[in-house]
């Protein structure tokens, strides 16, 4: 028996927790029994308290936090989304921003969360750089549409309405997503064209101007006198009804073809009144020439058959 046991009457416990100097291990040890003692159903004040500091109150930081962000998240998203309105964004890139906005604000807040249960942030950074890489590589066409449709939104080259050609399709645009363009054609159909083939080849806005130029070509007989060519072809186009007056037409000599001598009859009308402005020149022309008795050439093929008499076939 030791000294010391004699001097106080006392002997060691062999079941206790001995502290070392600087070293708190009374939460290890409560969170050790803890379930033990939630099973026996014998919970002191202790343990209570233990439960509000280490799982309790973090959660209610967490939930108020939560709030809080979600809030800001929204404020954030309103006045991105207004800001960009003001400076007369596209209202697809917009809303885009927006939500770009929110979520953002929605990661920070969820991190702060996580670093209330004593996550480390850092390495899930790590683990969300990596699978952002992963899932970018995957999906690196989707990307590239995600990319030319932001393009297509900040400079537009056109907006809804316009009549495009662009993407090997000809069609008024409907809609401009981040992603796609959707056309509708002059014979109704419905076109979903990636925005990485749009942006990527030459894109022709066909109504950008209020007004464009009709051209319809025509050739006449070489027999036929020049100058009163002029005449009839002037004398037609300025008949045209609804062609811009402010713009005079233009009967331009081209060239001296195979057959037939070219001309270009030019007239403006509005972008709107194209098409029929065109139909109806066209048919002006063709009247005004038969009416004056001047040809219009035409191809011809001249088949000229020969009979070929075979040795010993019958005469």
């Amino acid at each position: 028996m030791f000294q010391g046991e004699q001097e106080t009457g006392e002997t060691a416990d062999p079941g206790a927790t001995t502290d070392l100097p600087g070293t708190d291990t009374t939460g290890v040890v409560d969170g050790q029994g803890l379930i033990s003692r939630f099973t026996d159903g014998d919970i002191s004040p202790d343990d209570w308290g233990f439960l509000w500091t280490s799982i309790g109150w973090p959660m209610v930081k967490a939930i108020i936090l939560l709030m809080v962000v979600f809030f800001i998240a929204g404020w954030a998203r309103k006045i991105v989304g207004g800001a960009a309105r003001k400076a007369k964004v596209e209202e697809t890139l917009a809303r885009f921003f927006g939500q770009l906005a929110r979520w953002g604000v929605l990661l920070l807040g969820v991190l702060a969360v996580l670093q209330t249960f004593g996550v480390q942030t850092t390495s899930f950074a790590a683990v969300i750089a990596a699978a952002g890489f992963a899932v970018g590589m995957a999906l690196s066409g989707t990307l590239g549409n995600f990319a030319s449709g932001i393009m297509l939104l900040i400079f537009r080259p056109f907006k809804v309405g316009d009549v495009v050609s662009a993407g090997g399709v000809t069609g008024k645009v409907n809609t401009i997503d981040l992603f796609t363009t959707i056309f509708d054609t002059p014979d109704n159909r419905r076109l979903i064209v990636p925005n990485s083939a749009i942006w990527d080849g030459n894109i022709e806005n066909v109504t950008f101007h209020d007004k464009r130029r009709v051209d319809v070509a025509v050739g006449t007989a070489y027999d036929a006198d020049i100058d009163k060519t002029r005449e009839v072809l002037m004398a037609a186009a300025s008949a045209v009804q609804g062609r811009l007056s402010s713009d005079d037409p233009v009967v331009y000599l081209s060239e001296l073809g195979g057959s037939s001598i070219d001309w270009s009859v030019r007239v403006w009308s509005s972008t709107a009144d194209y098409w029929g402005i065109r139909e109806q020149l066209t048919r002006d022309i063709k009247v005004a020439l038969d009416g004056a008795g001047i040809g219009i050439p035409f191809p011809q093929m001249d088949v000229h058959m020969q009979r070929i008499d075979q040795p010993g076939a019958p005469a």
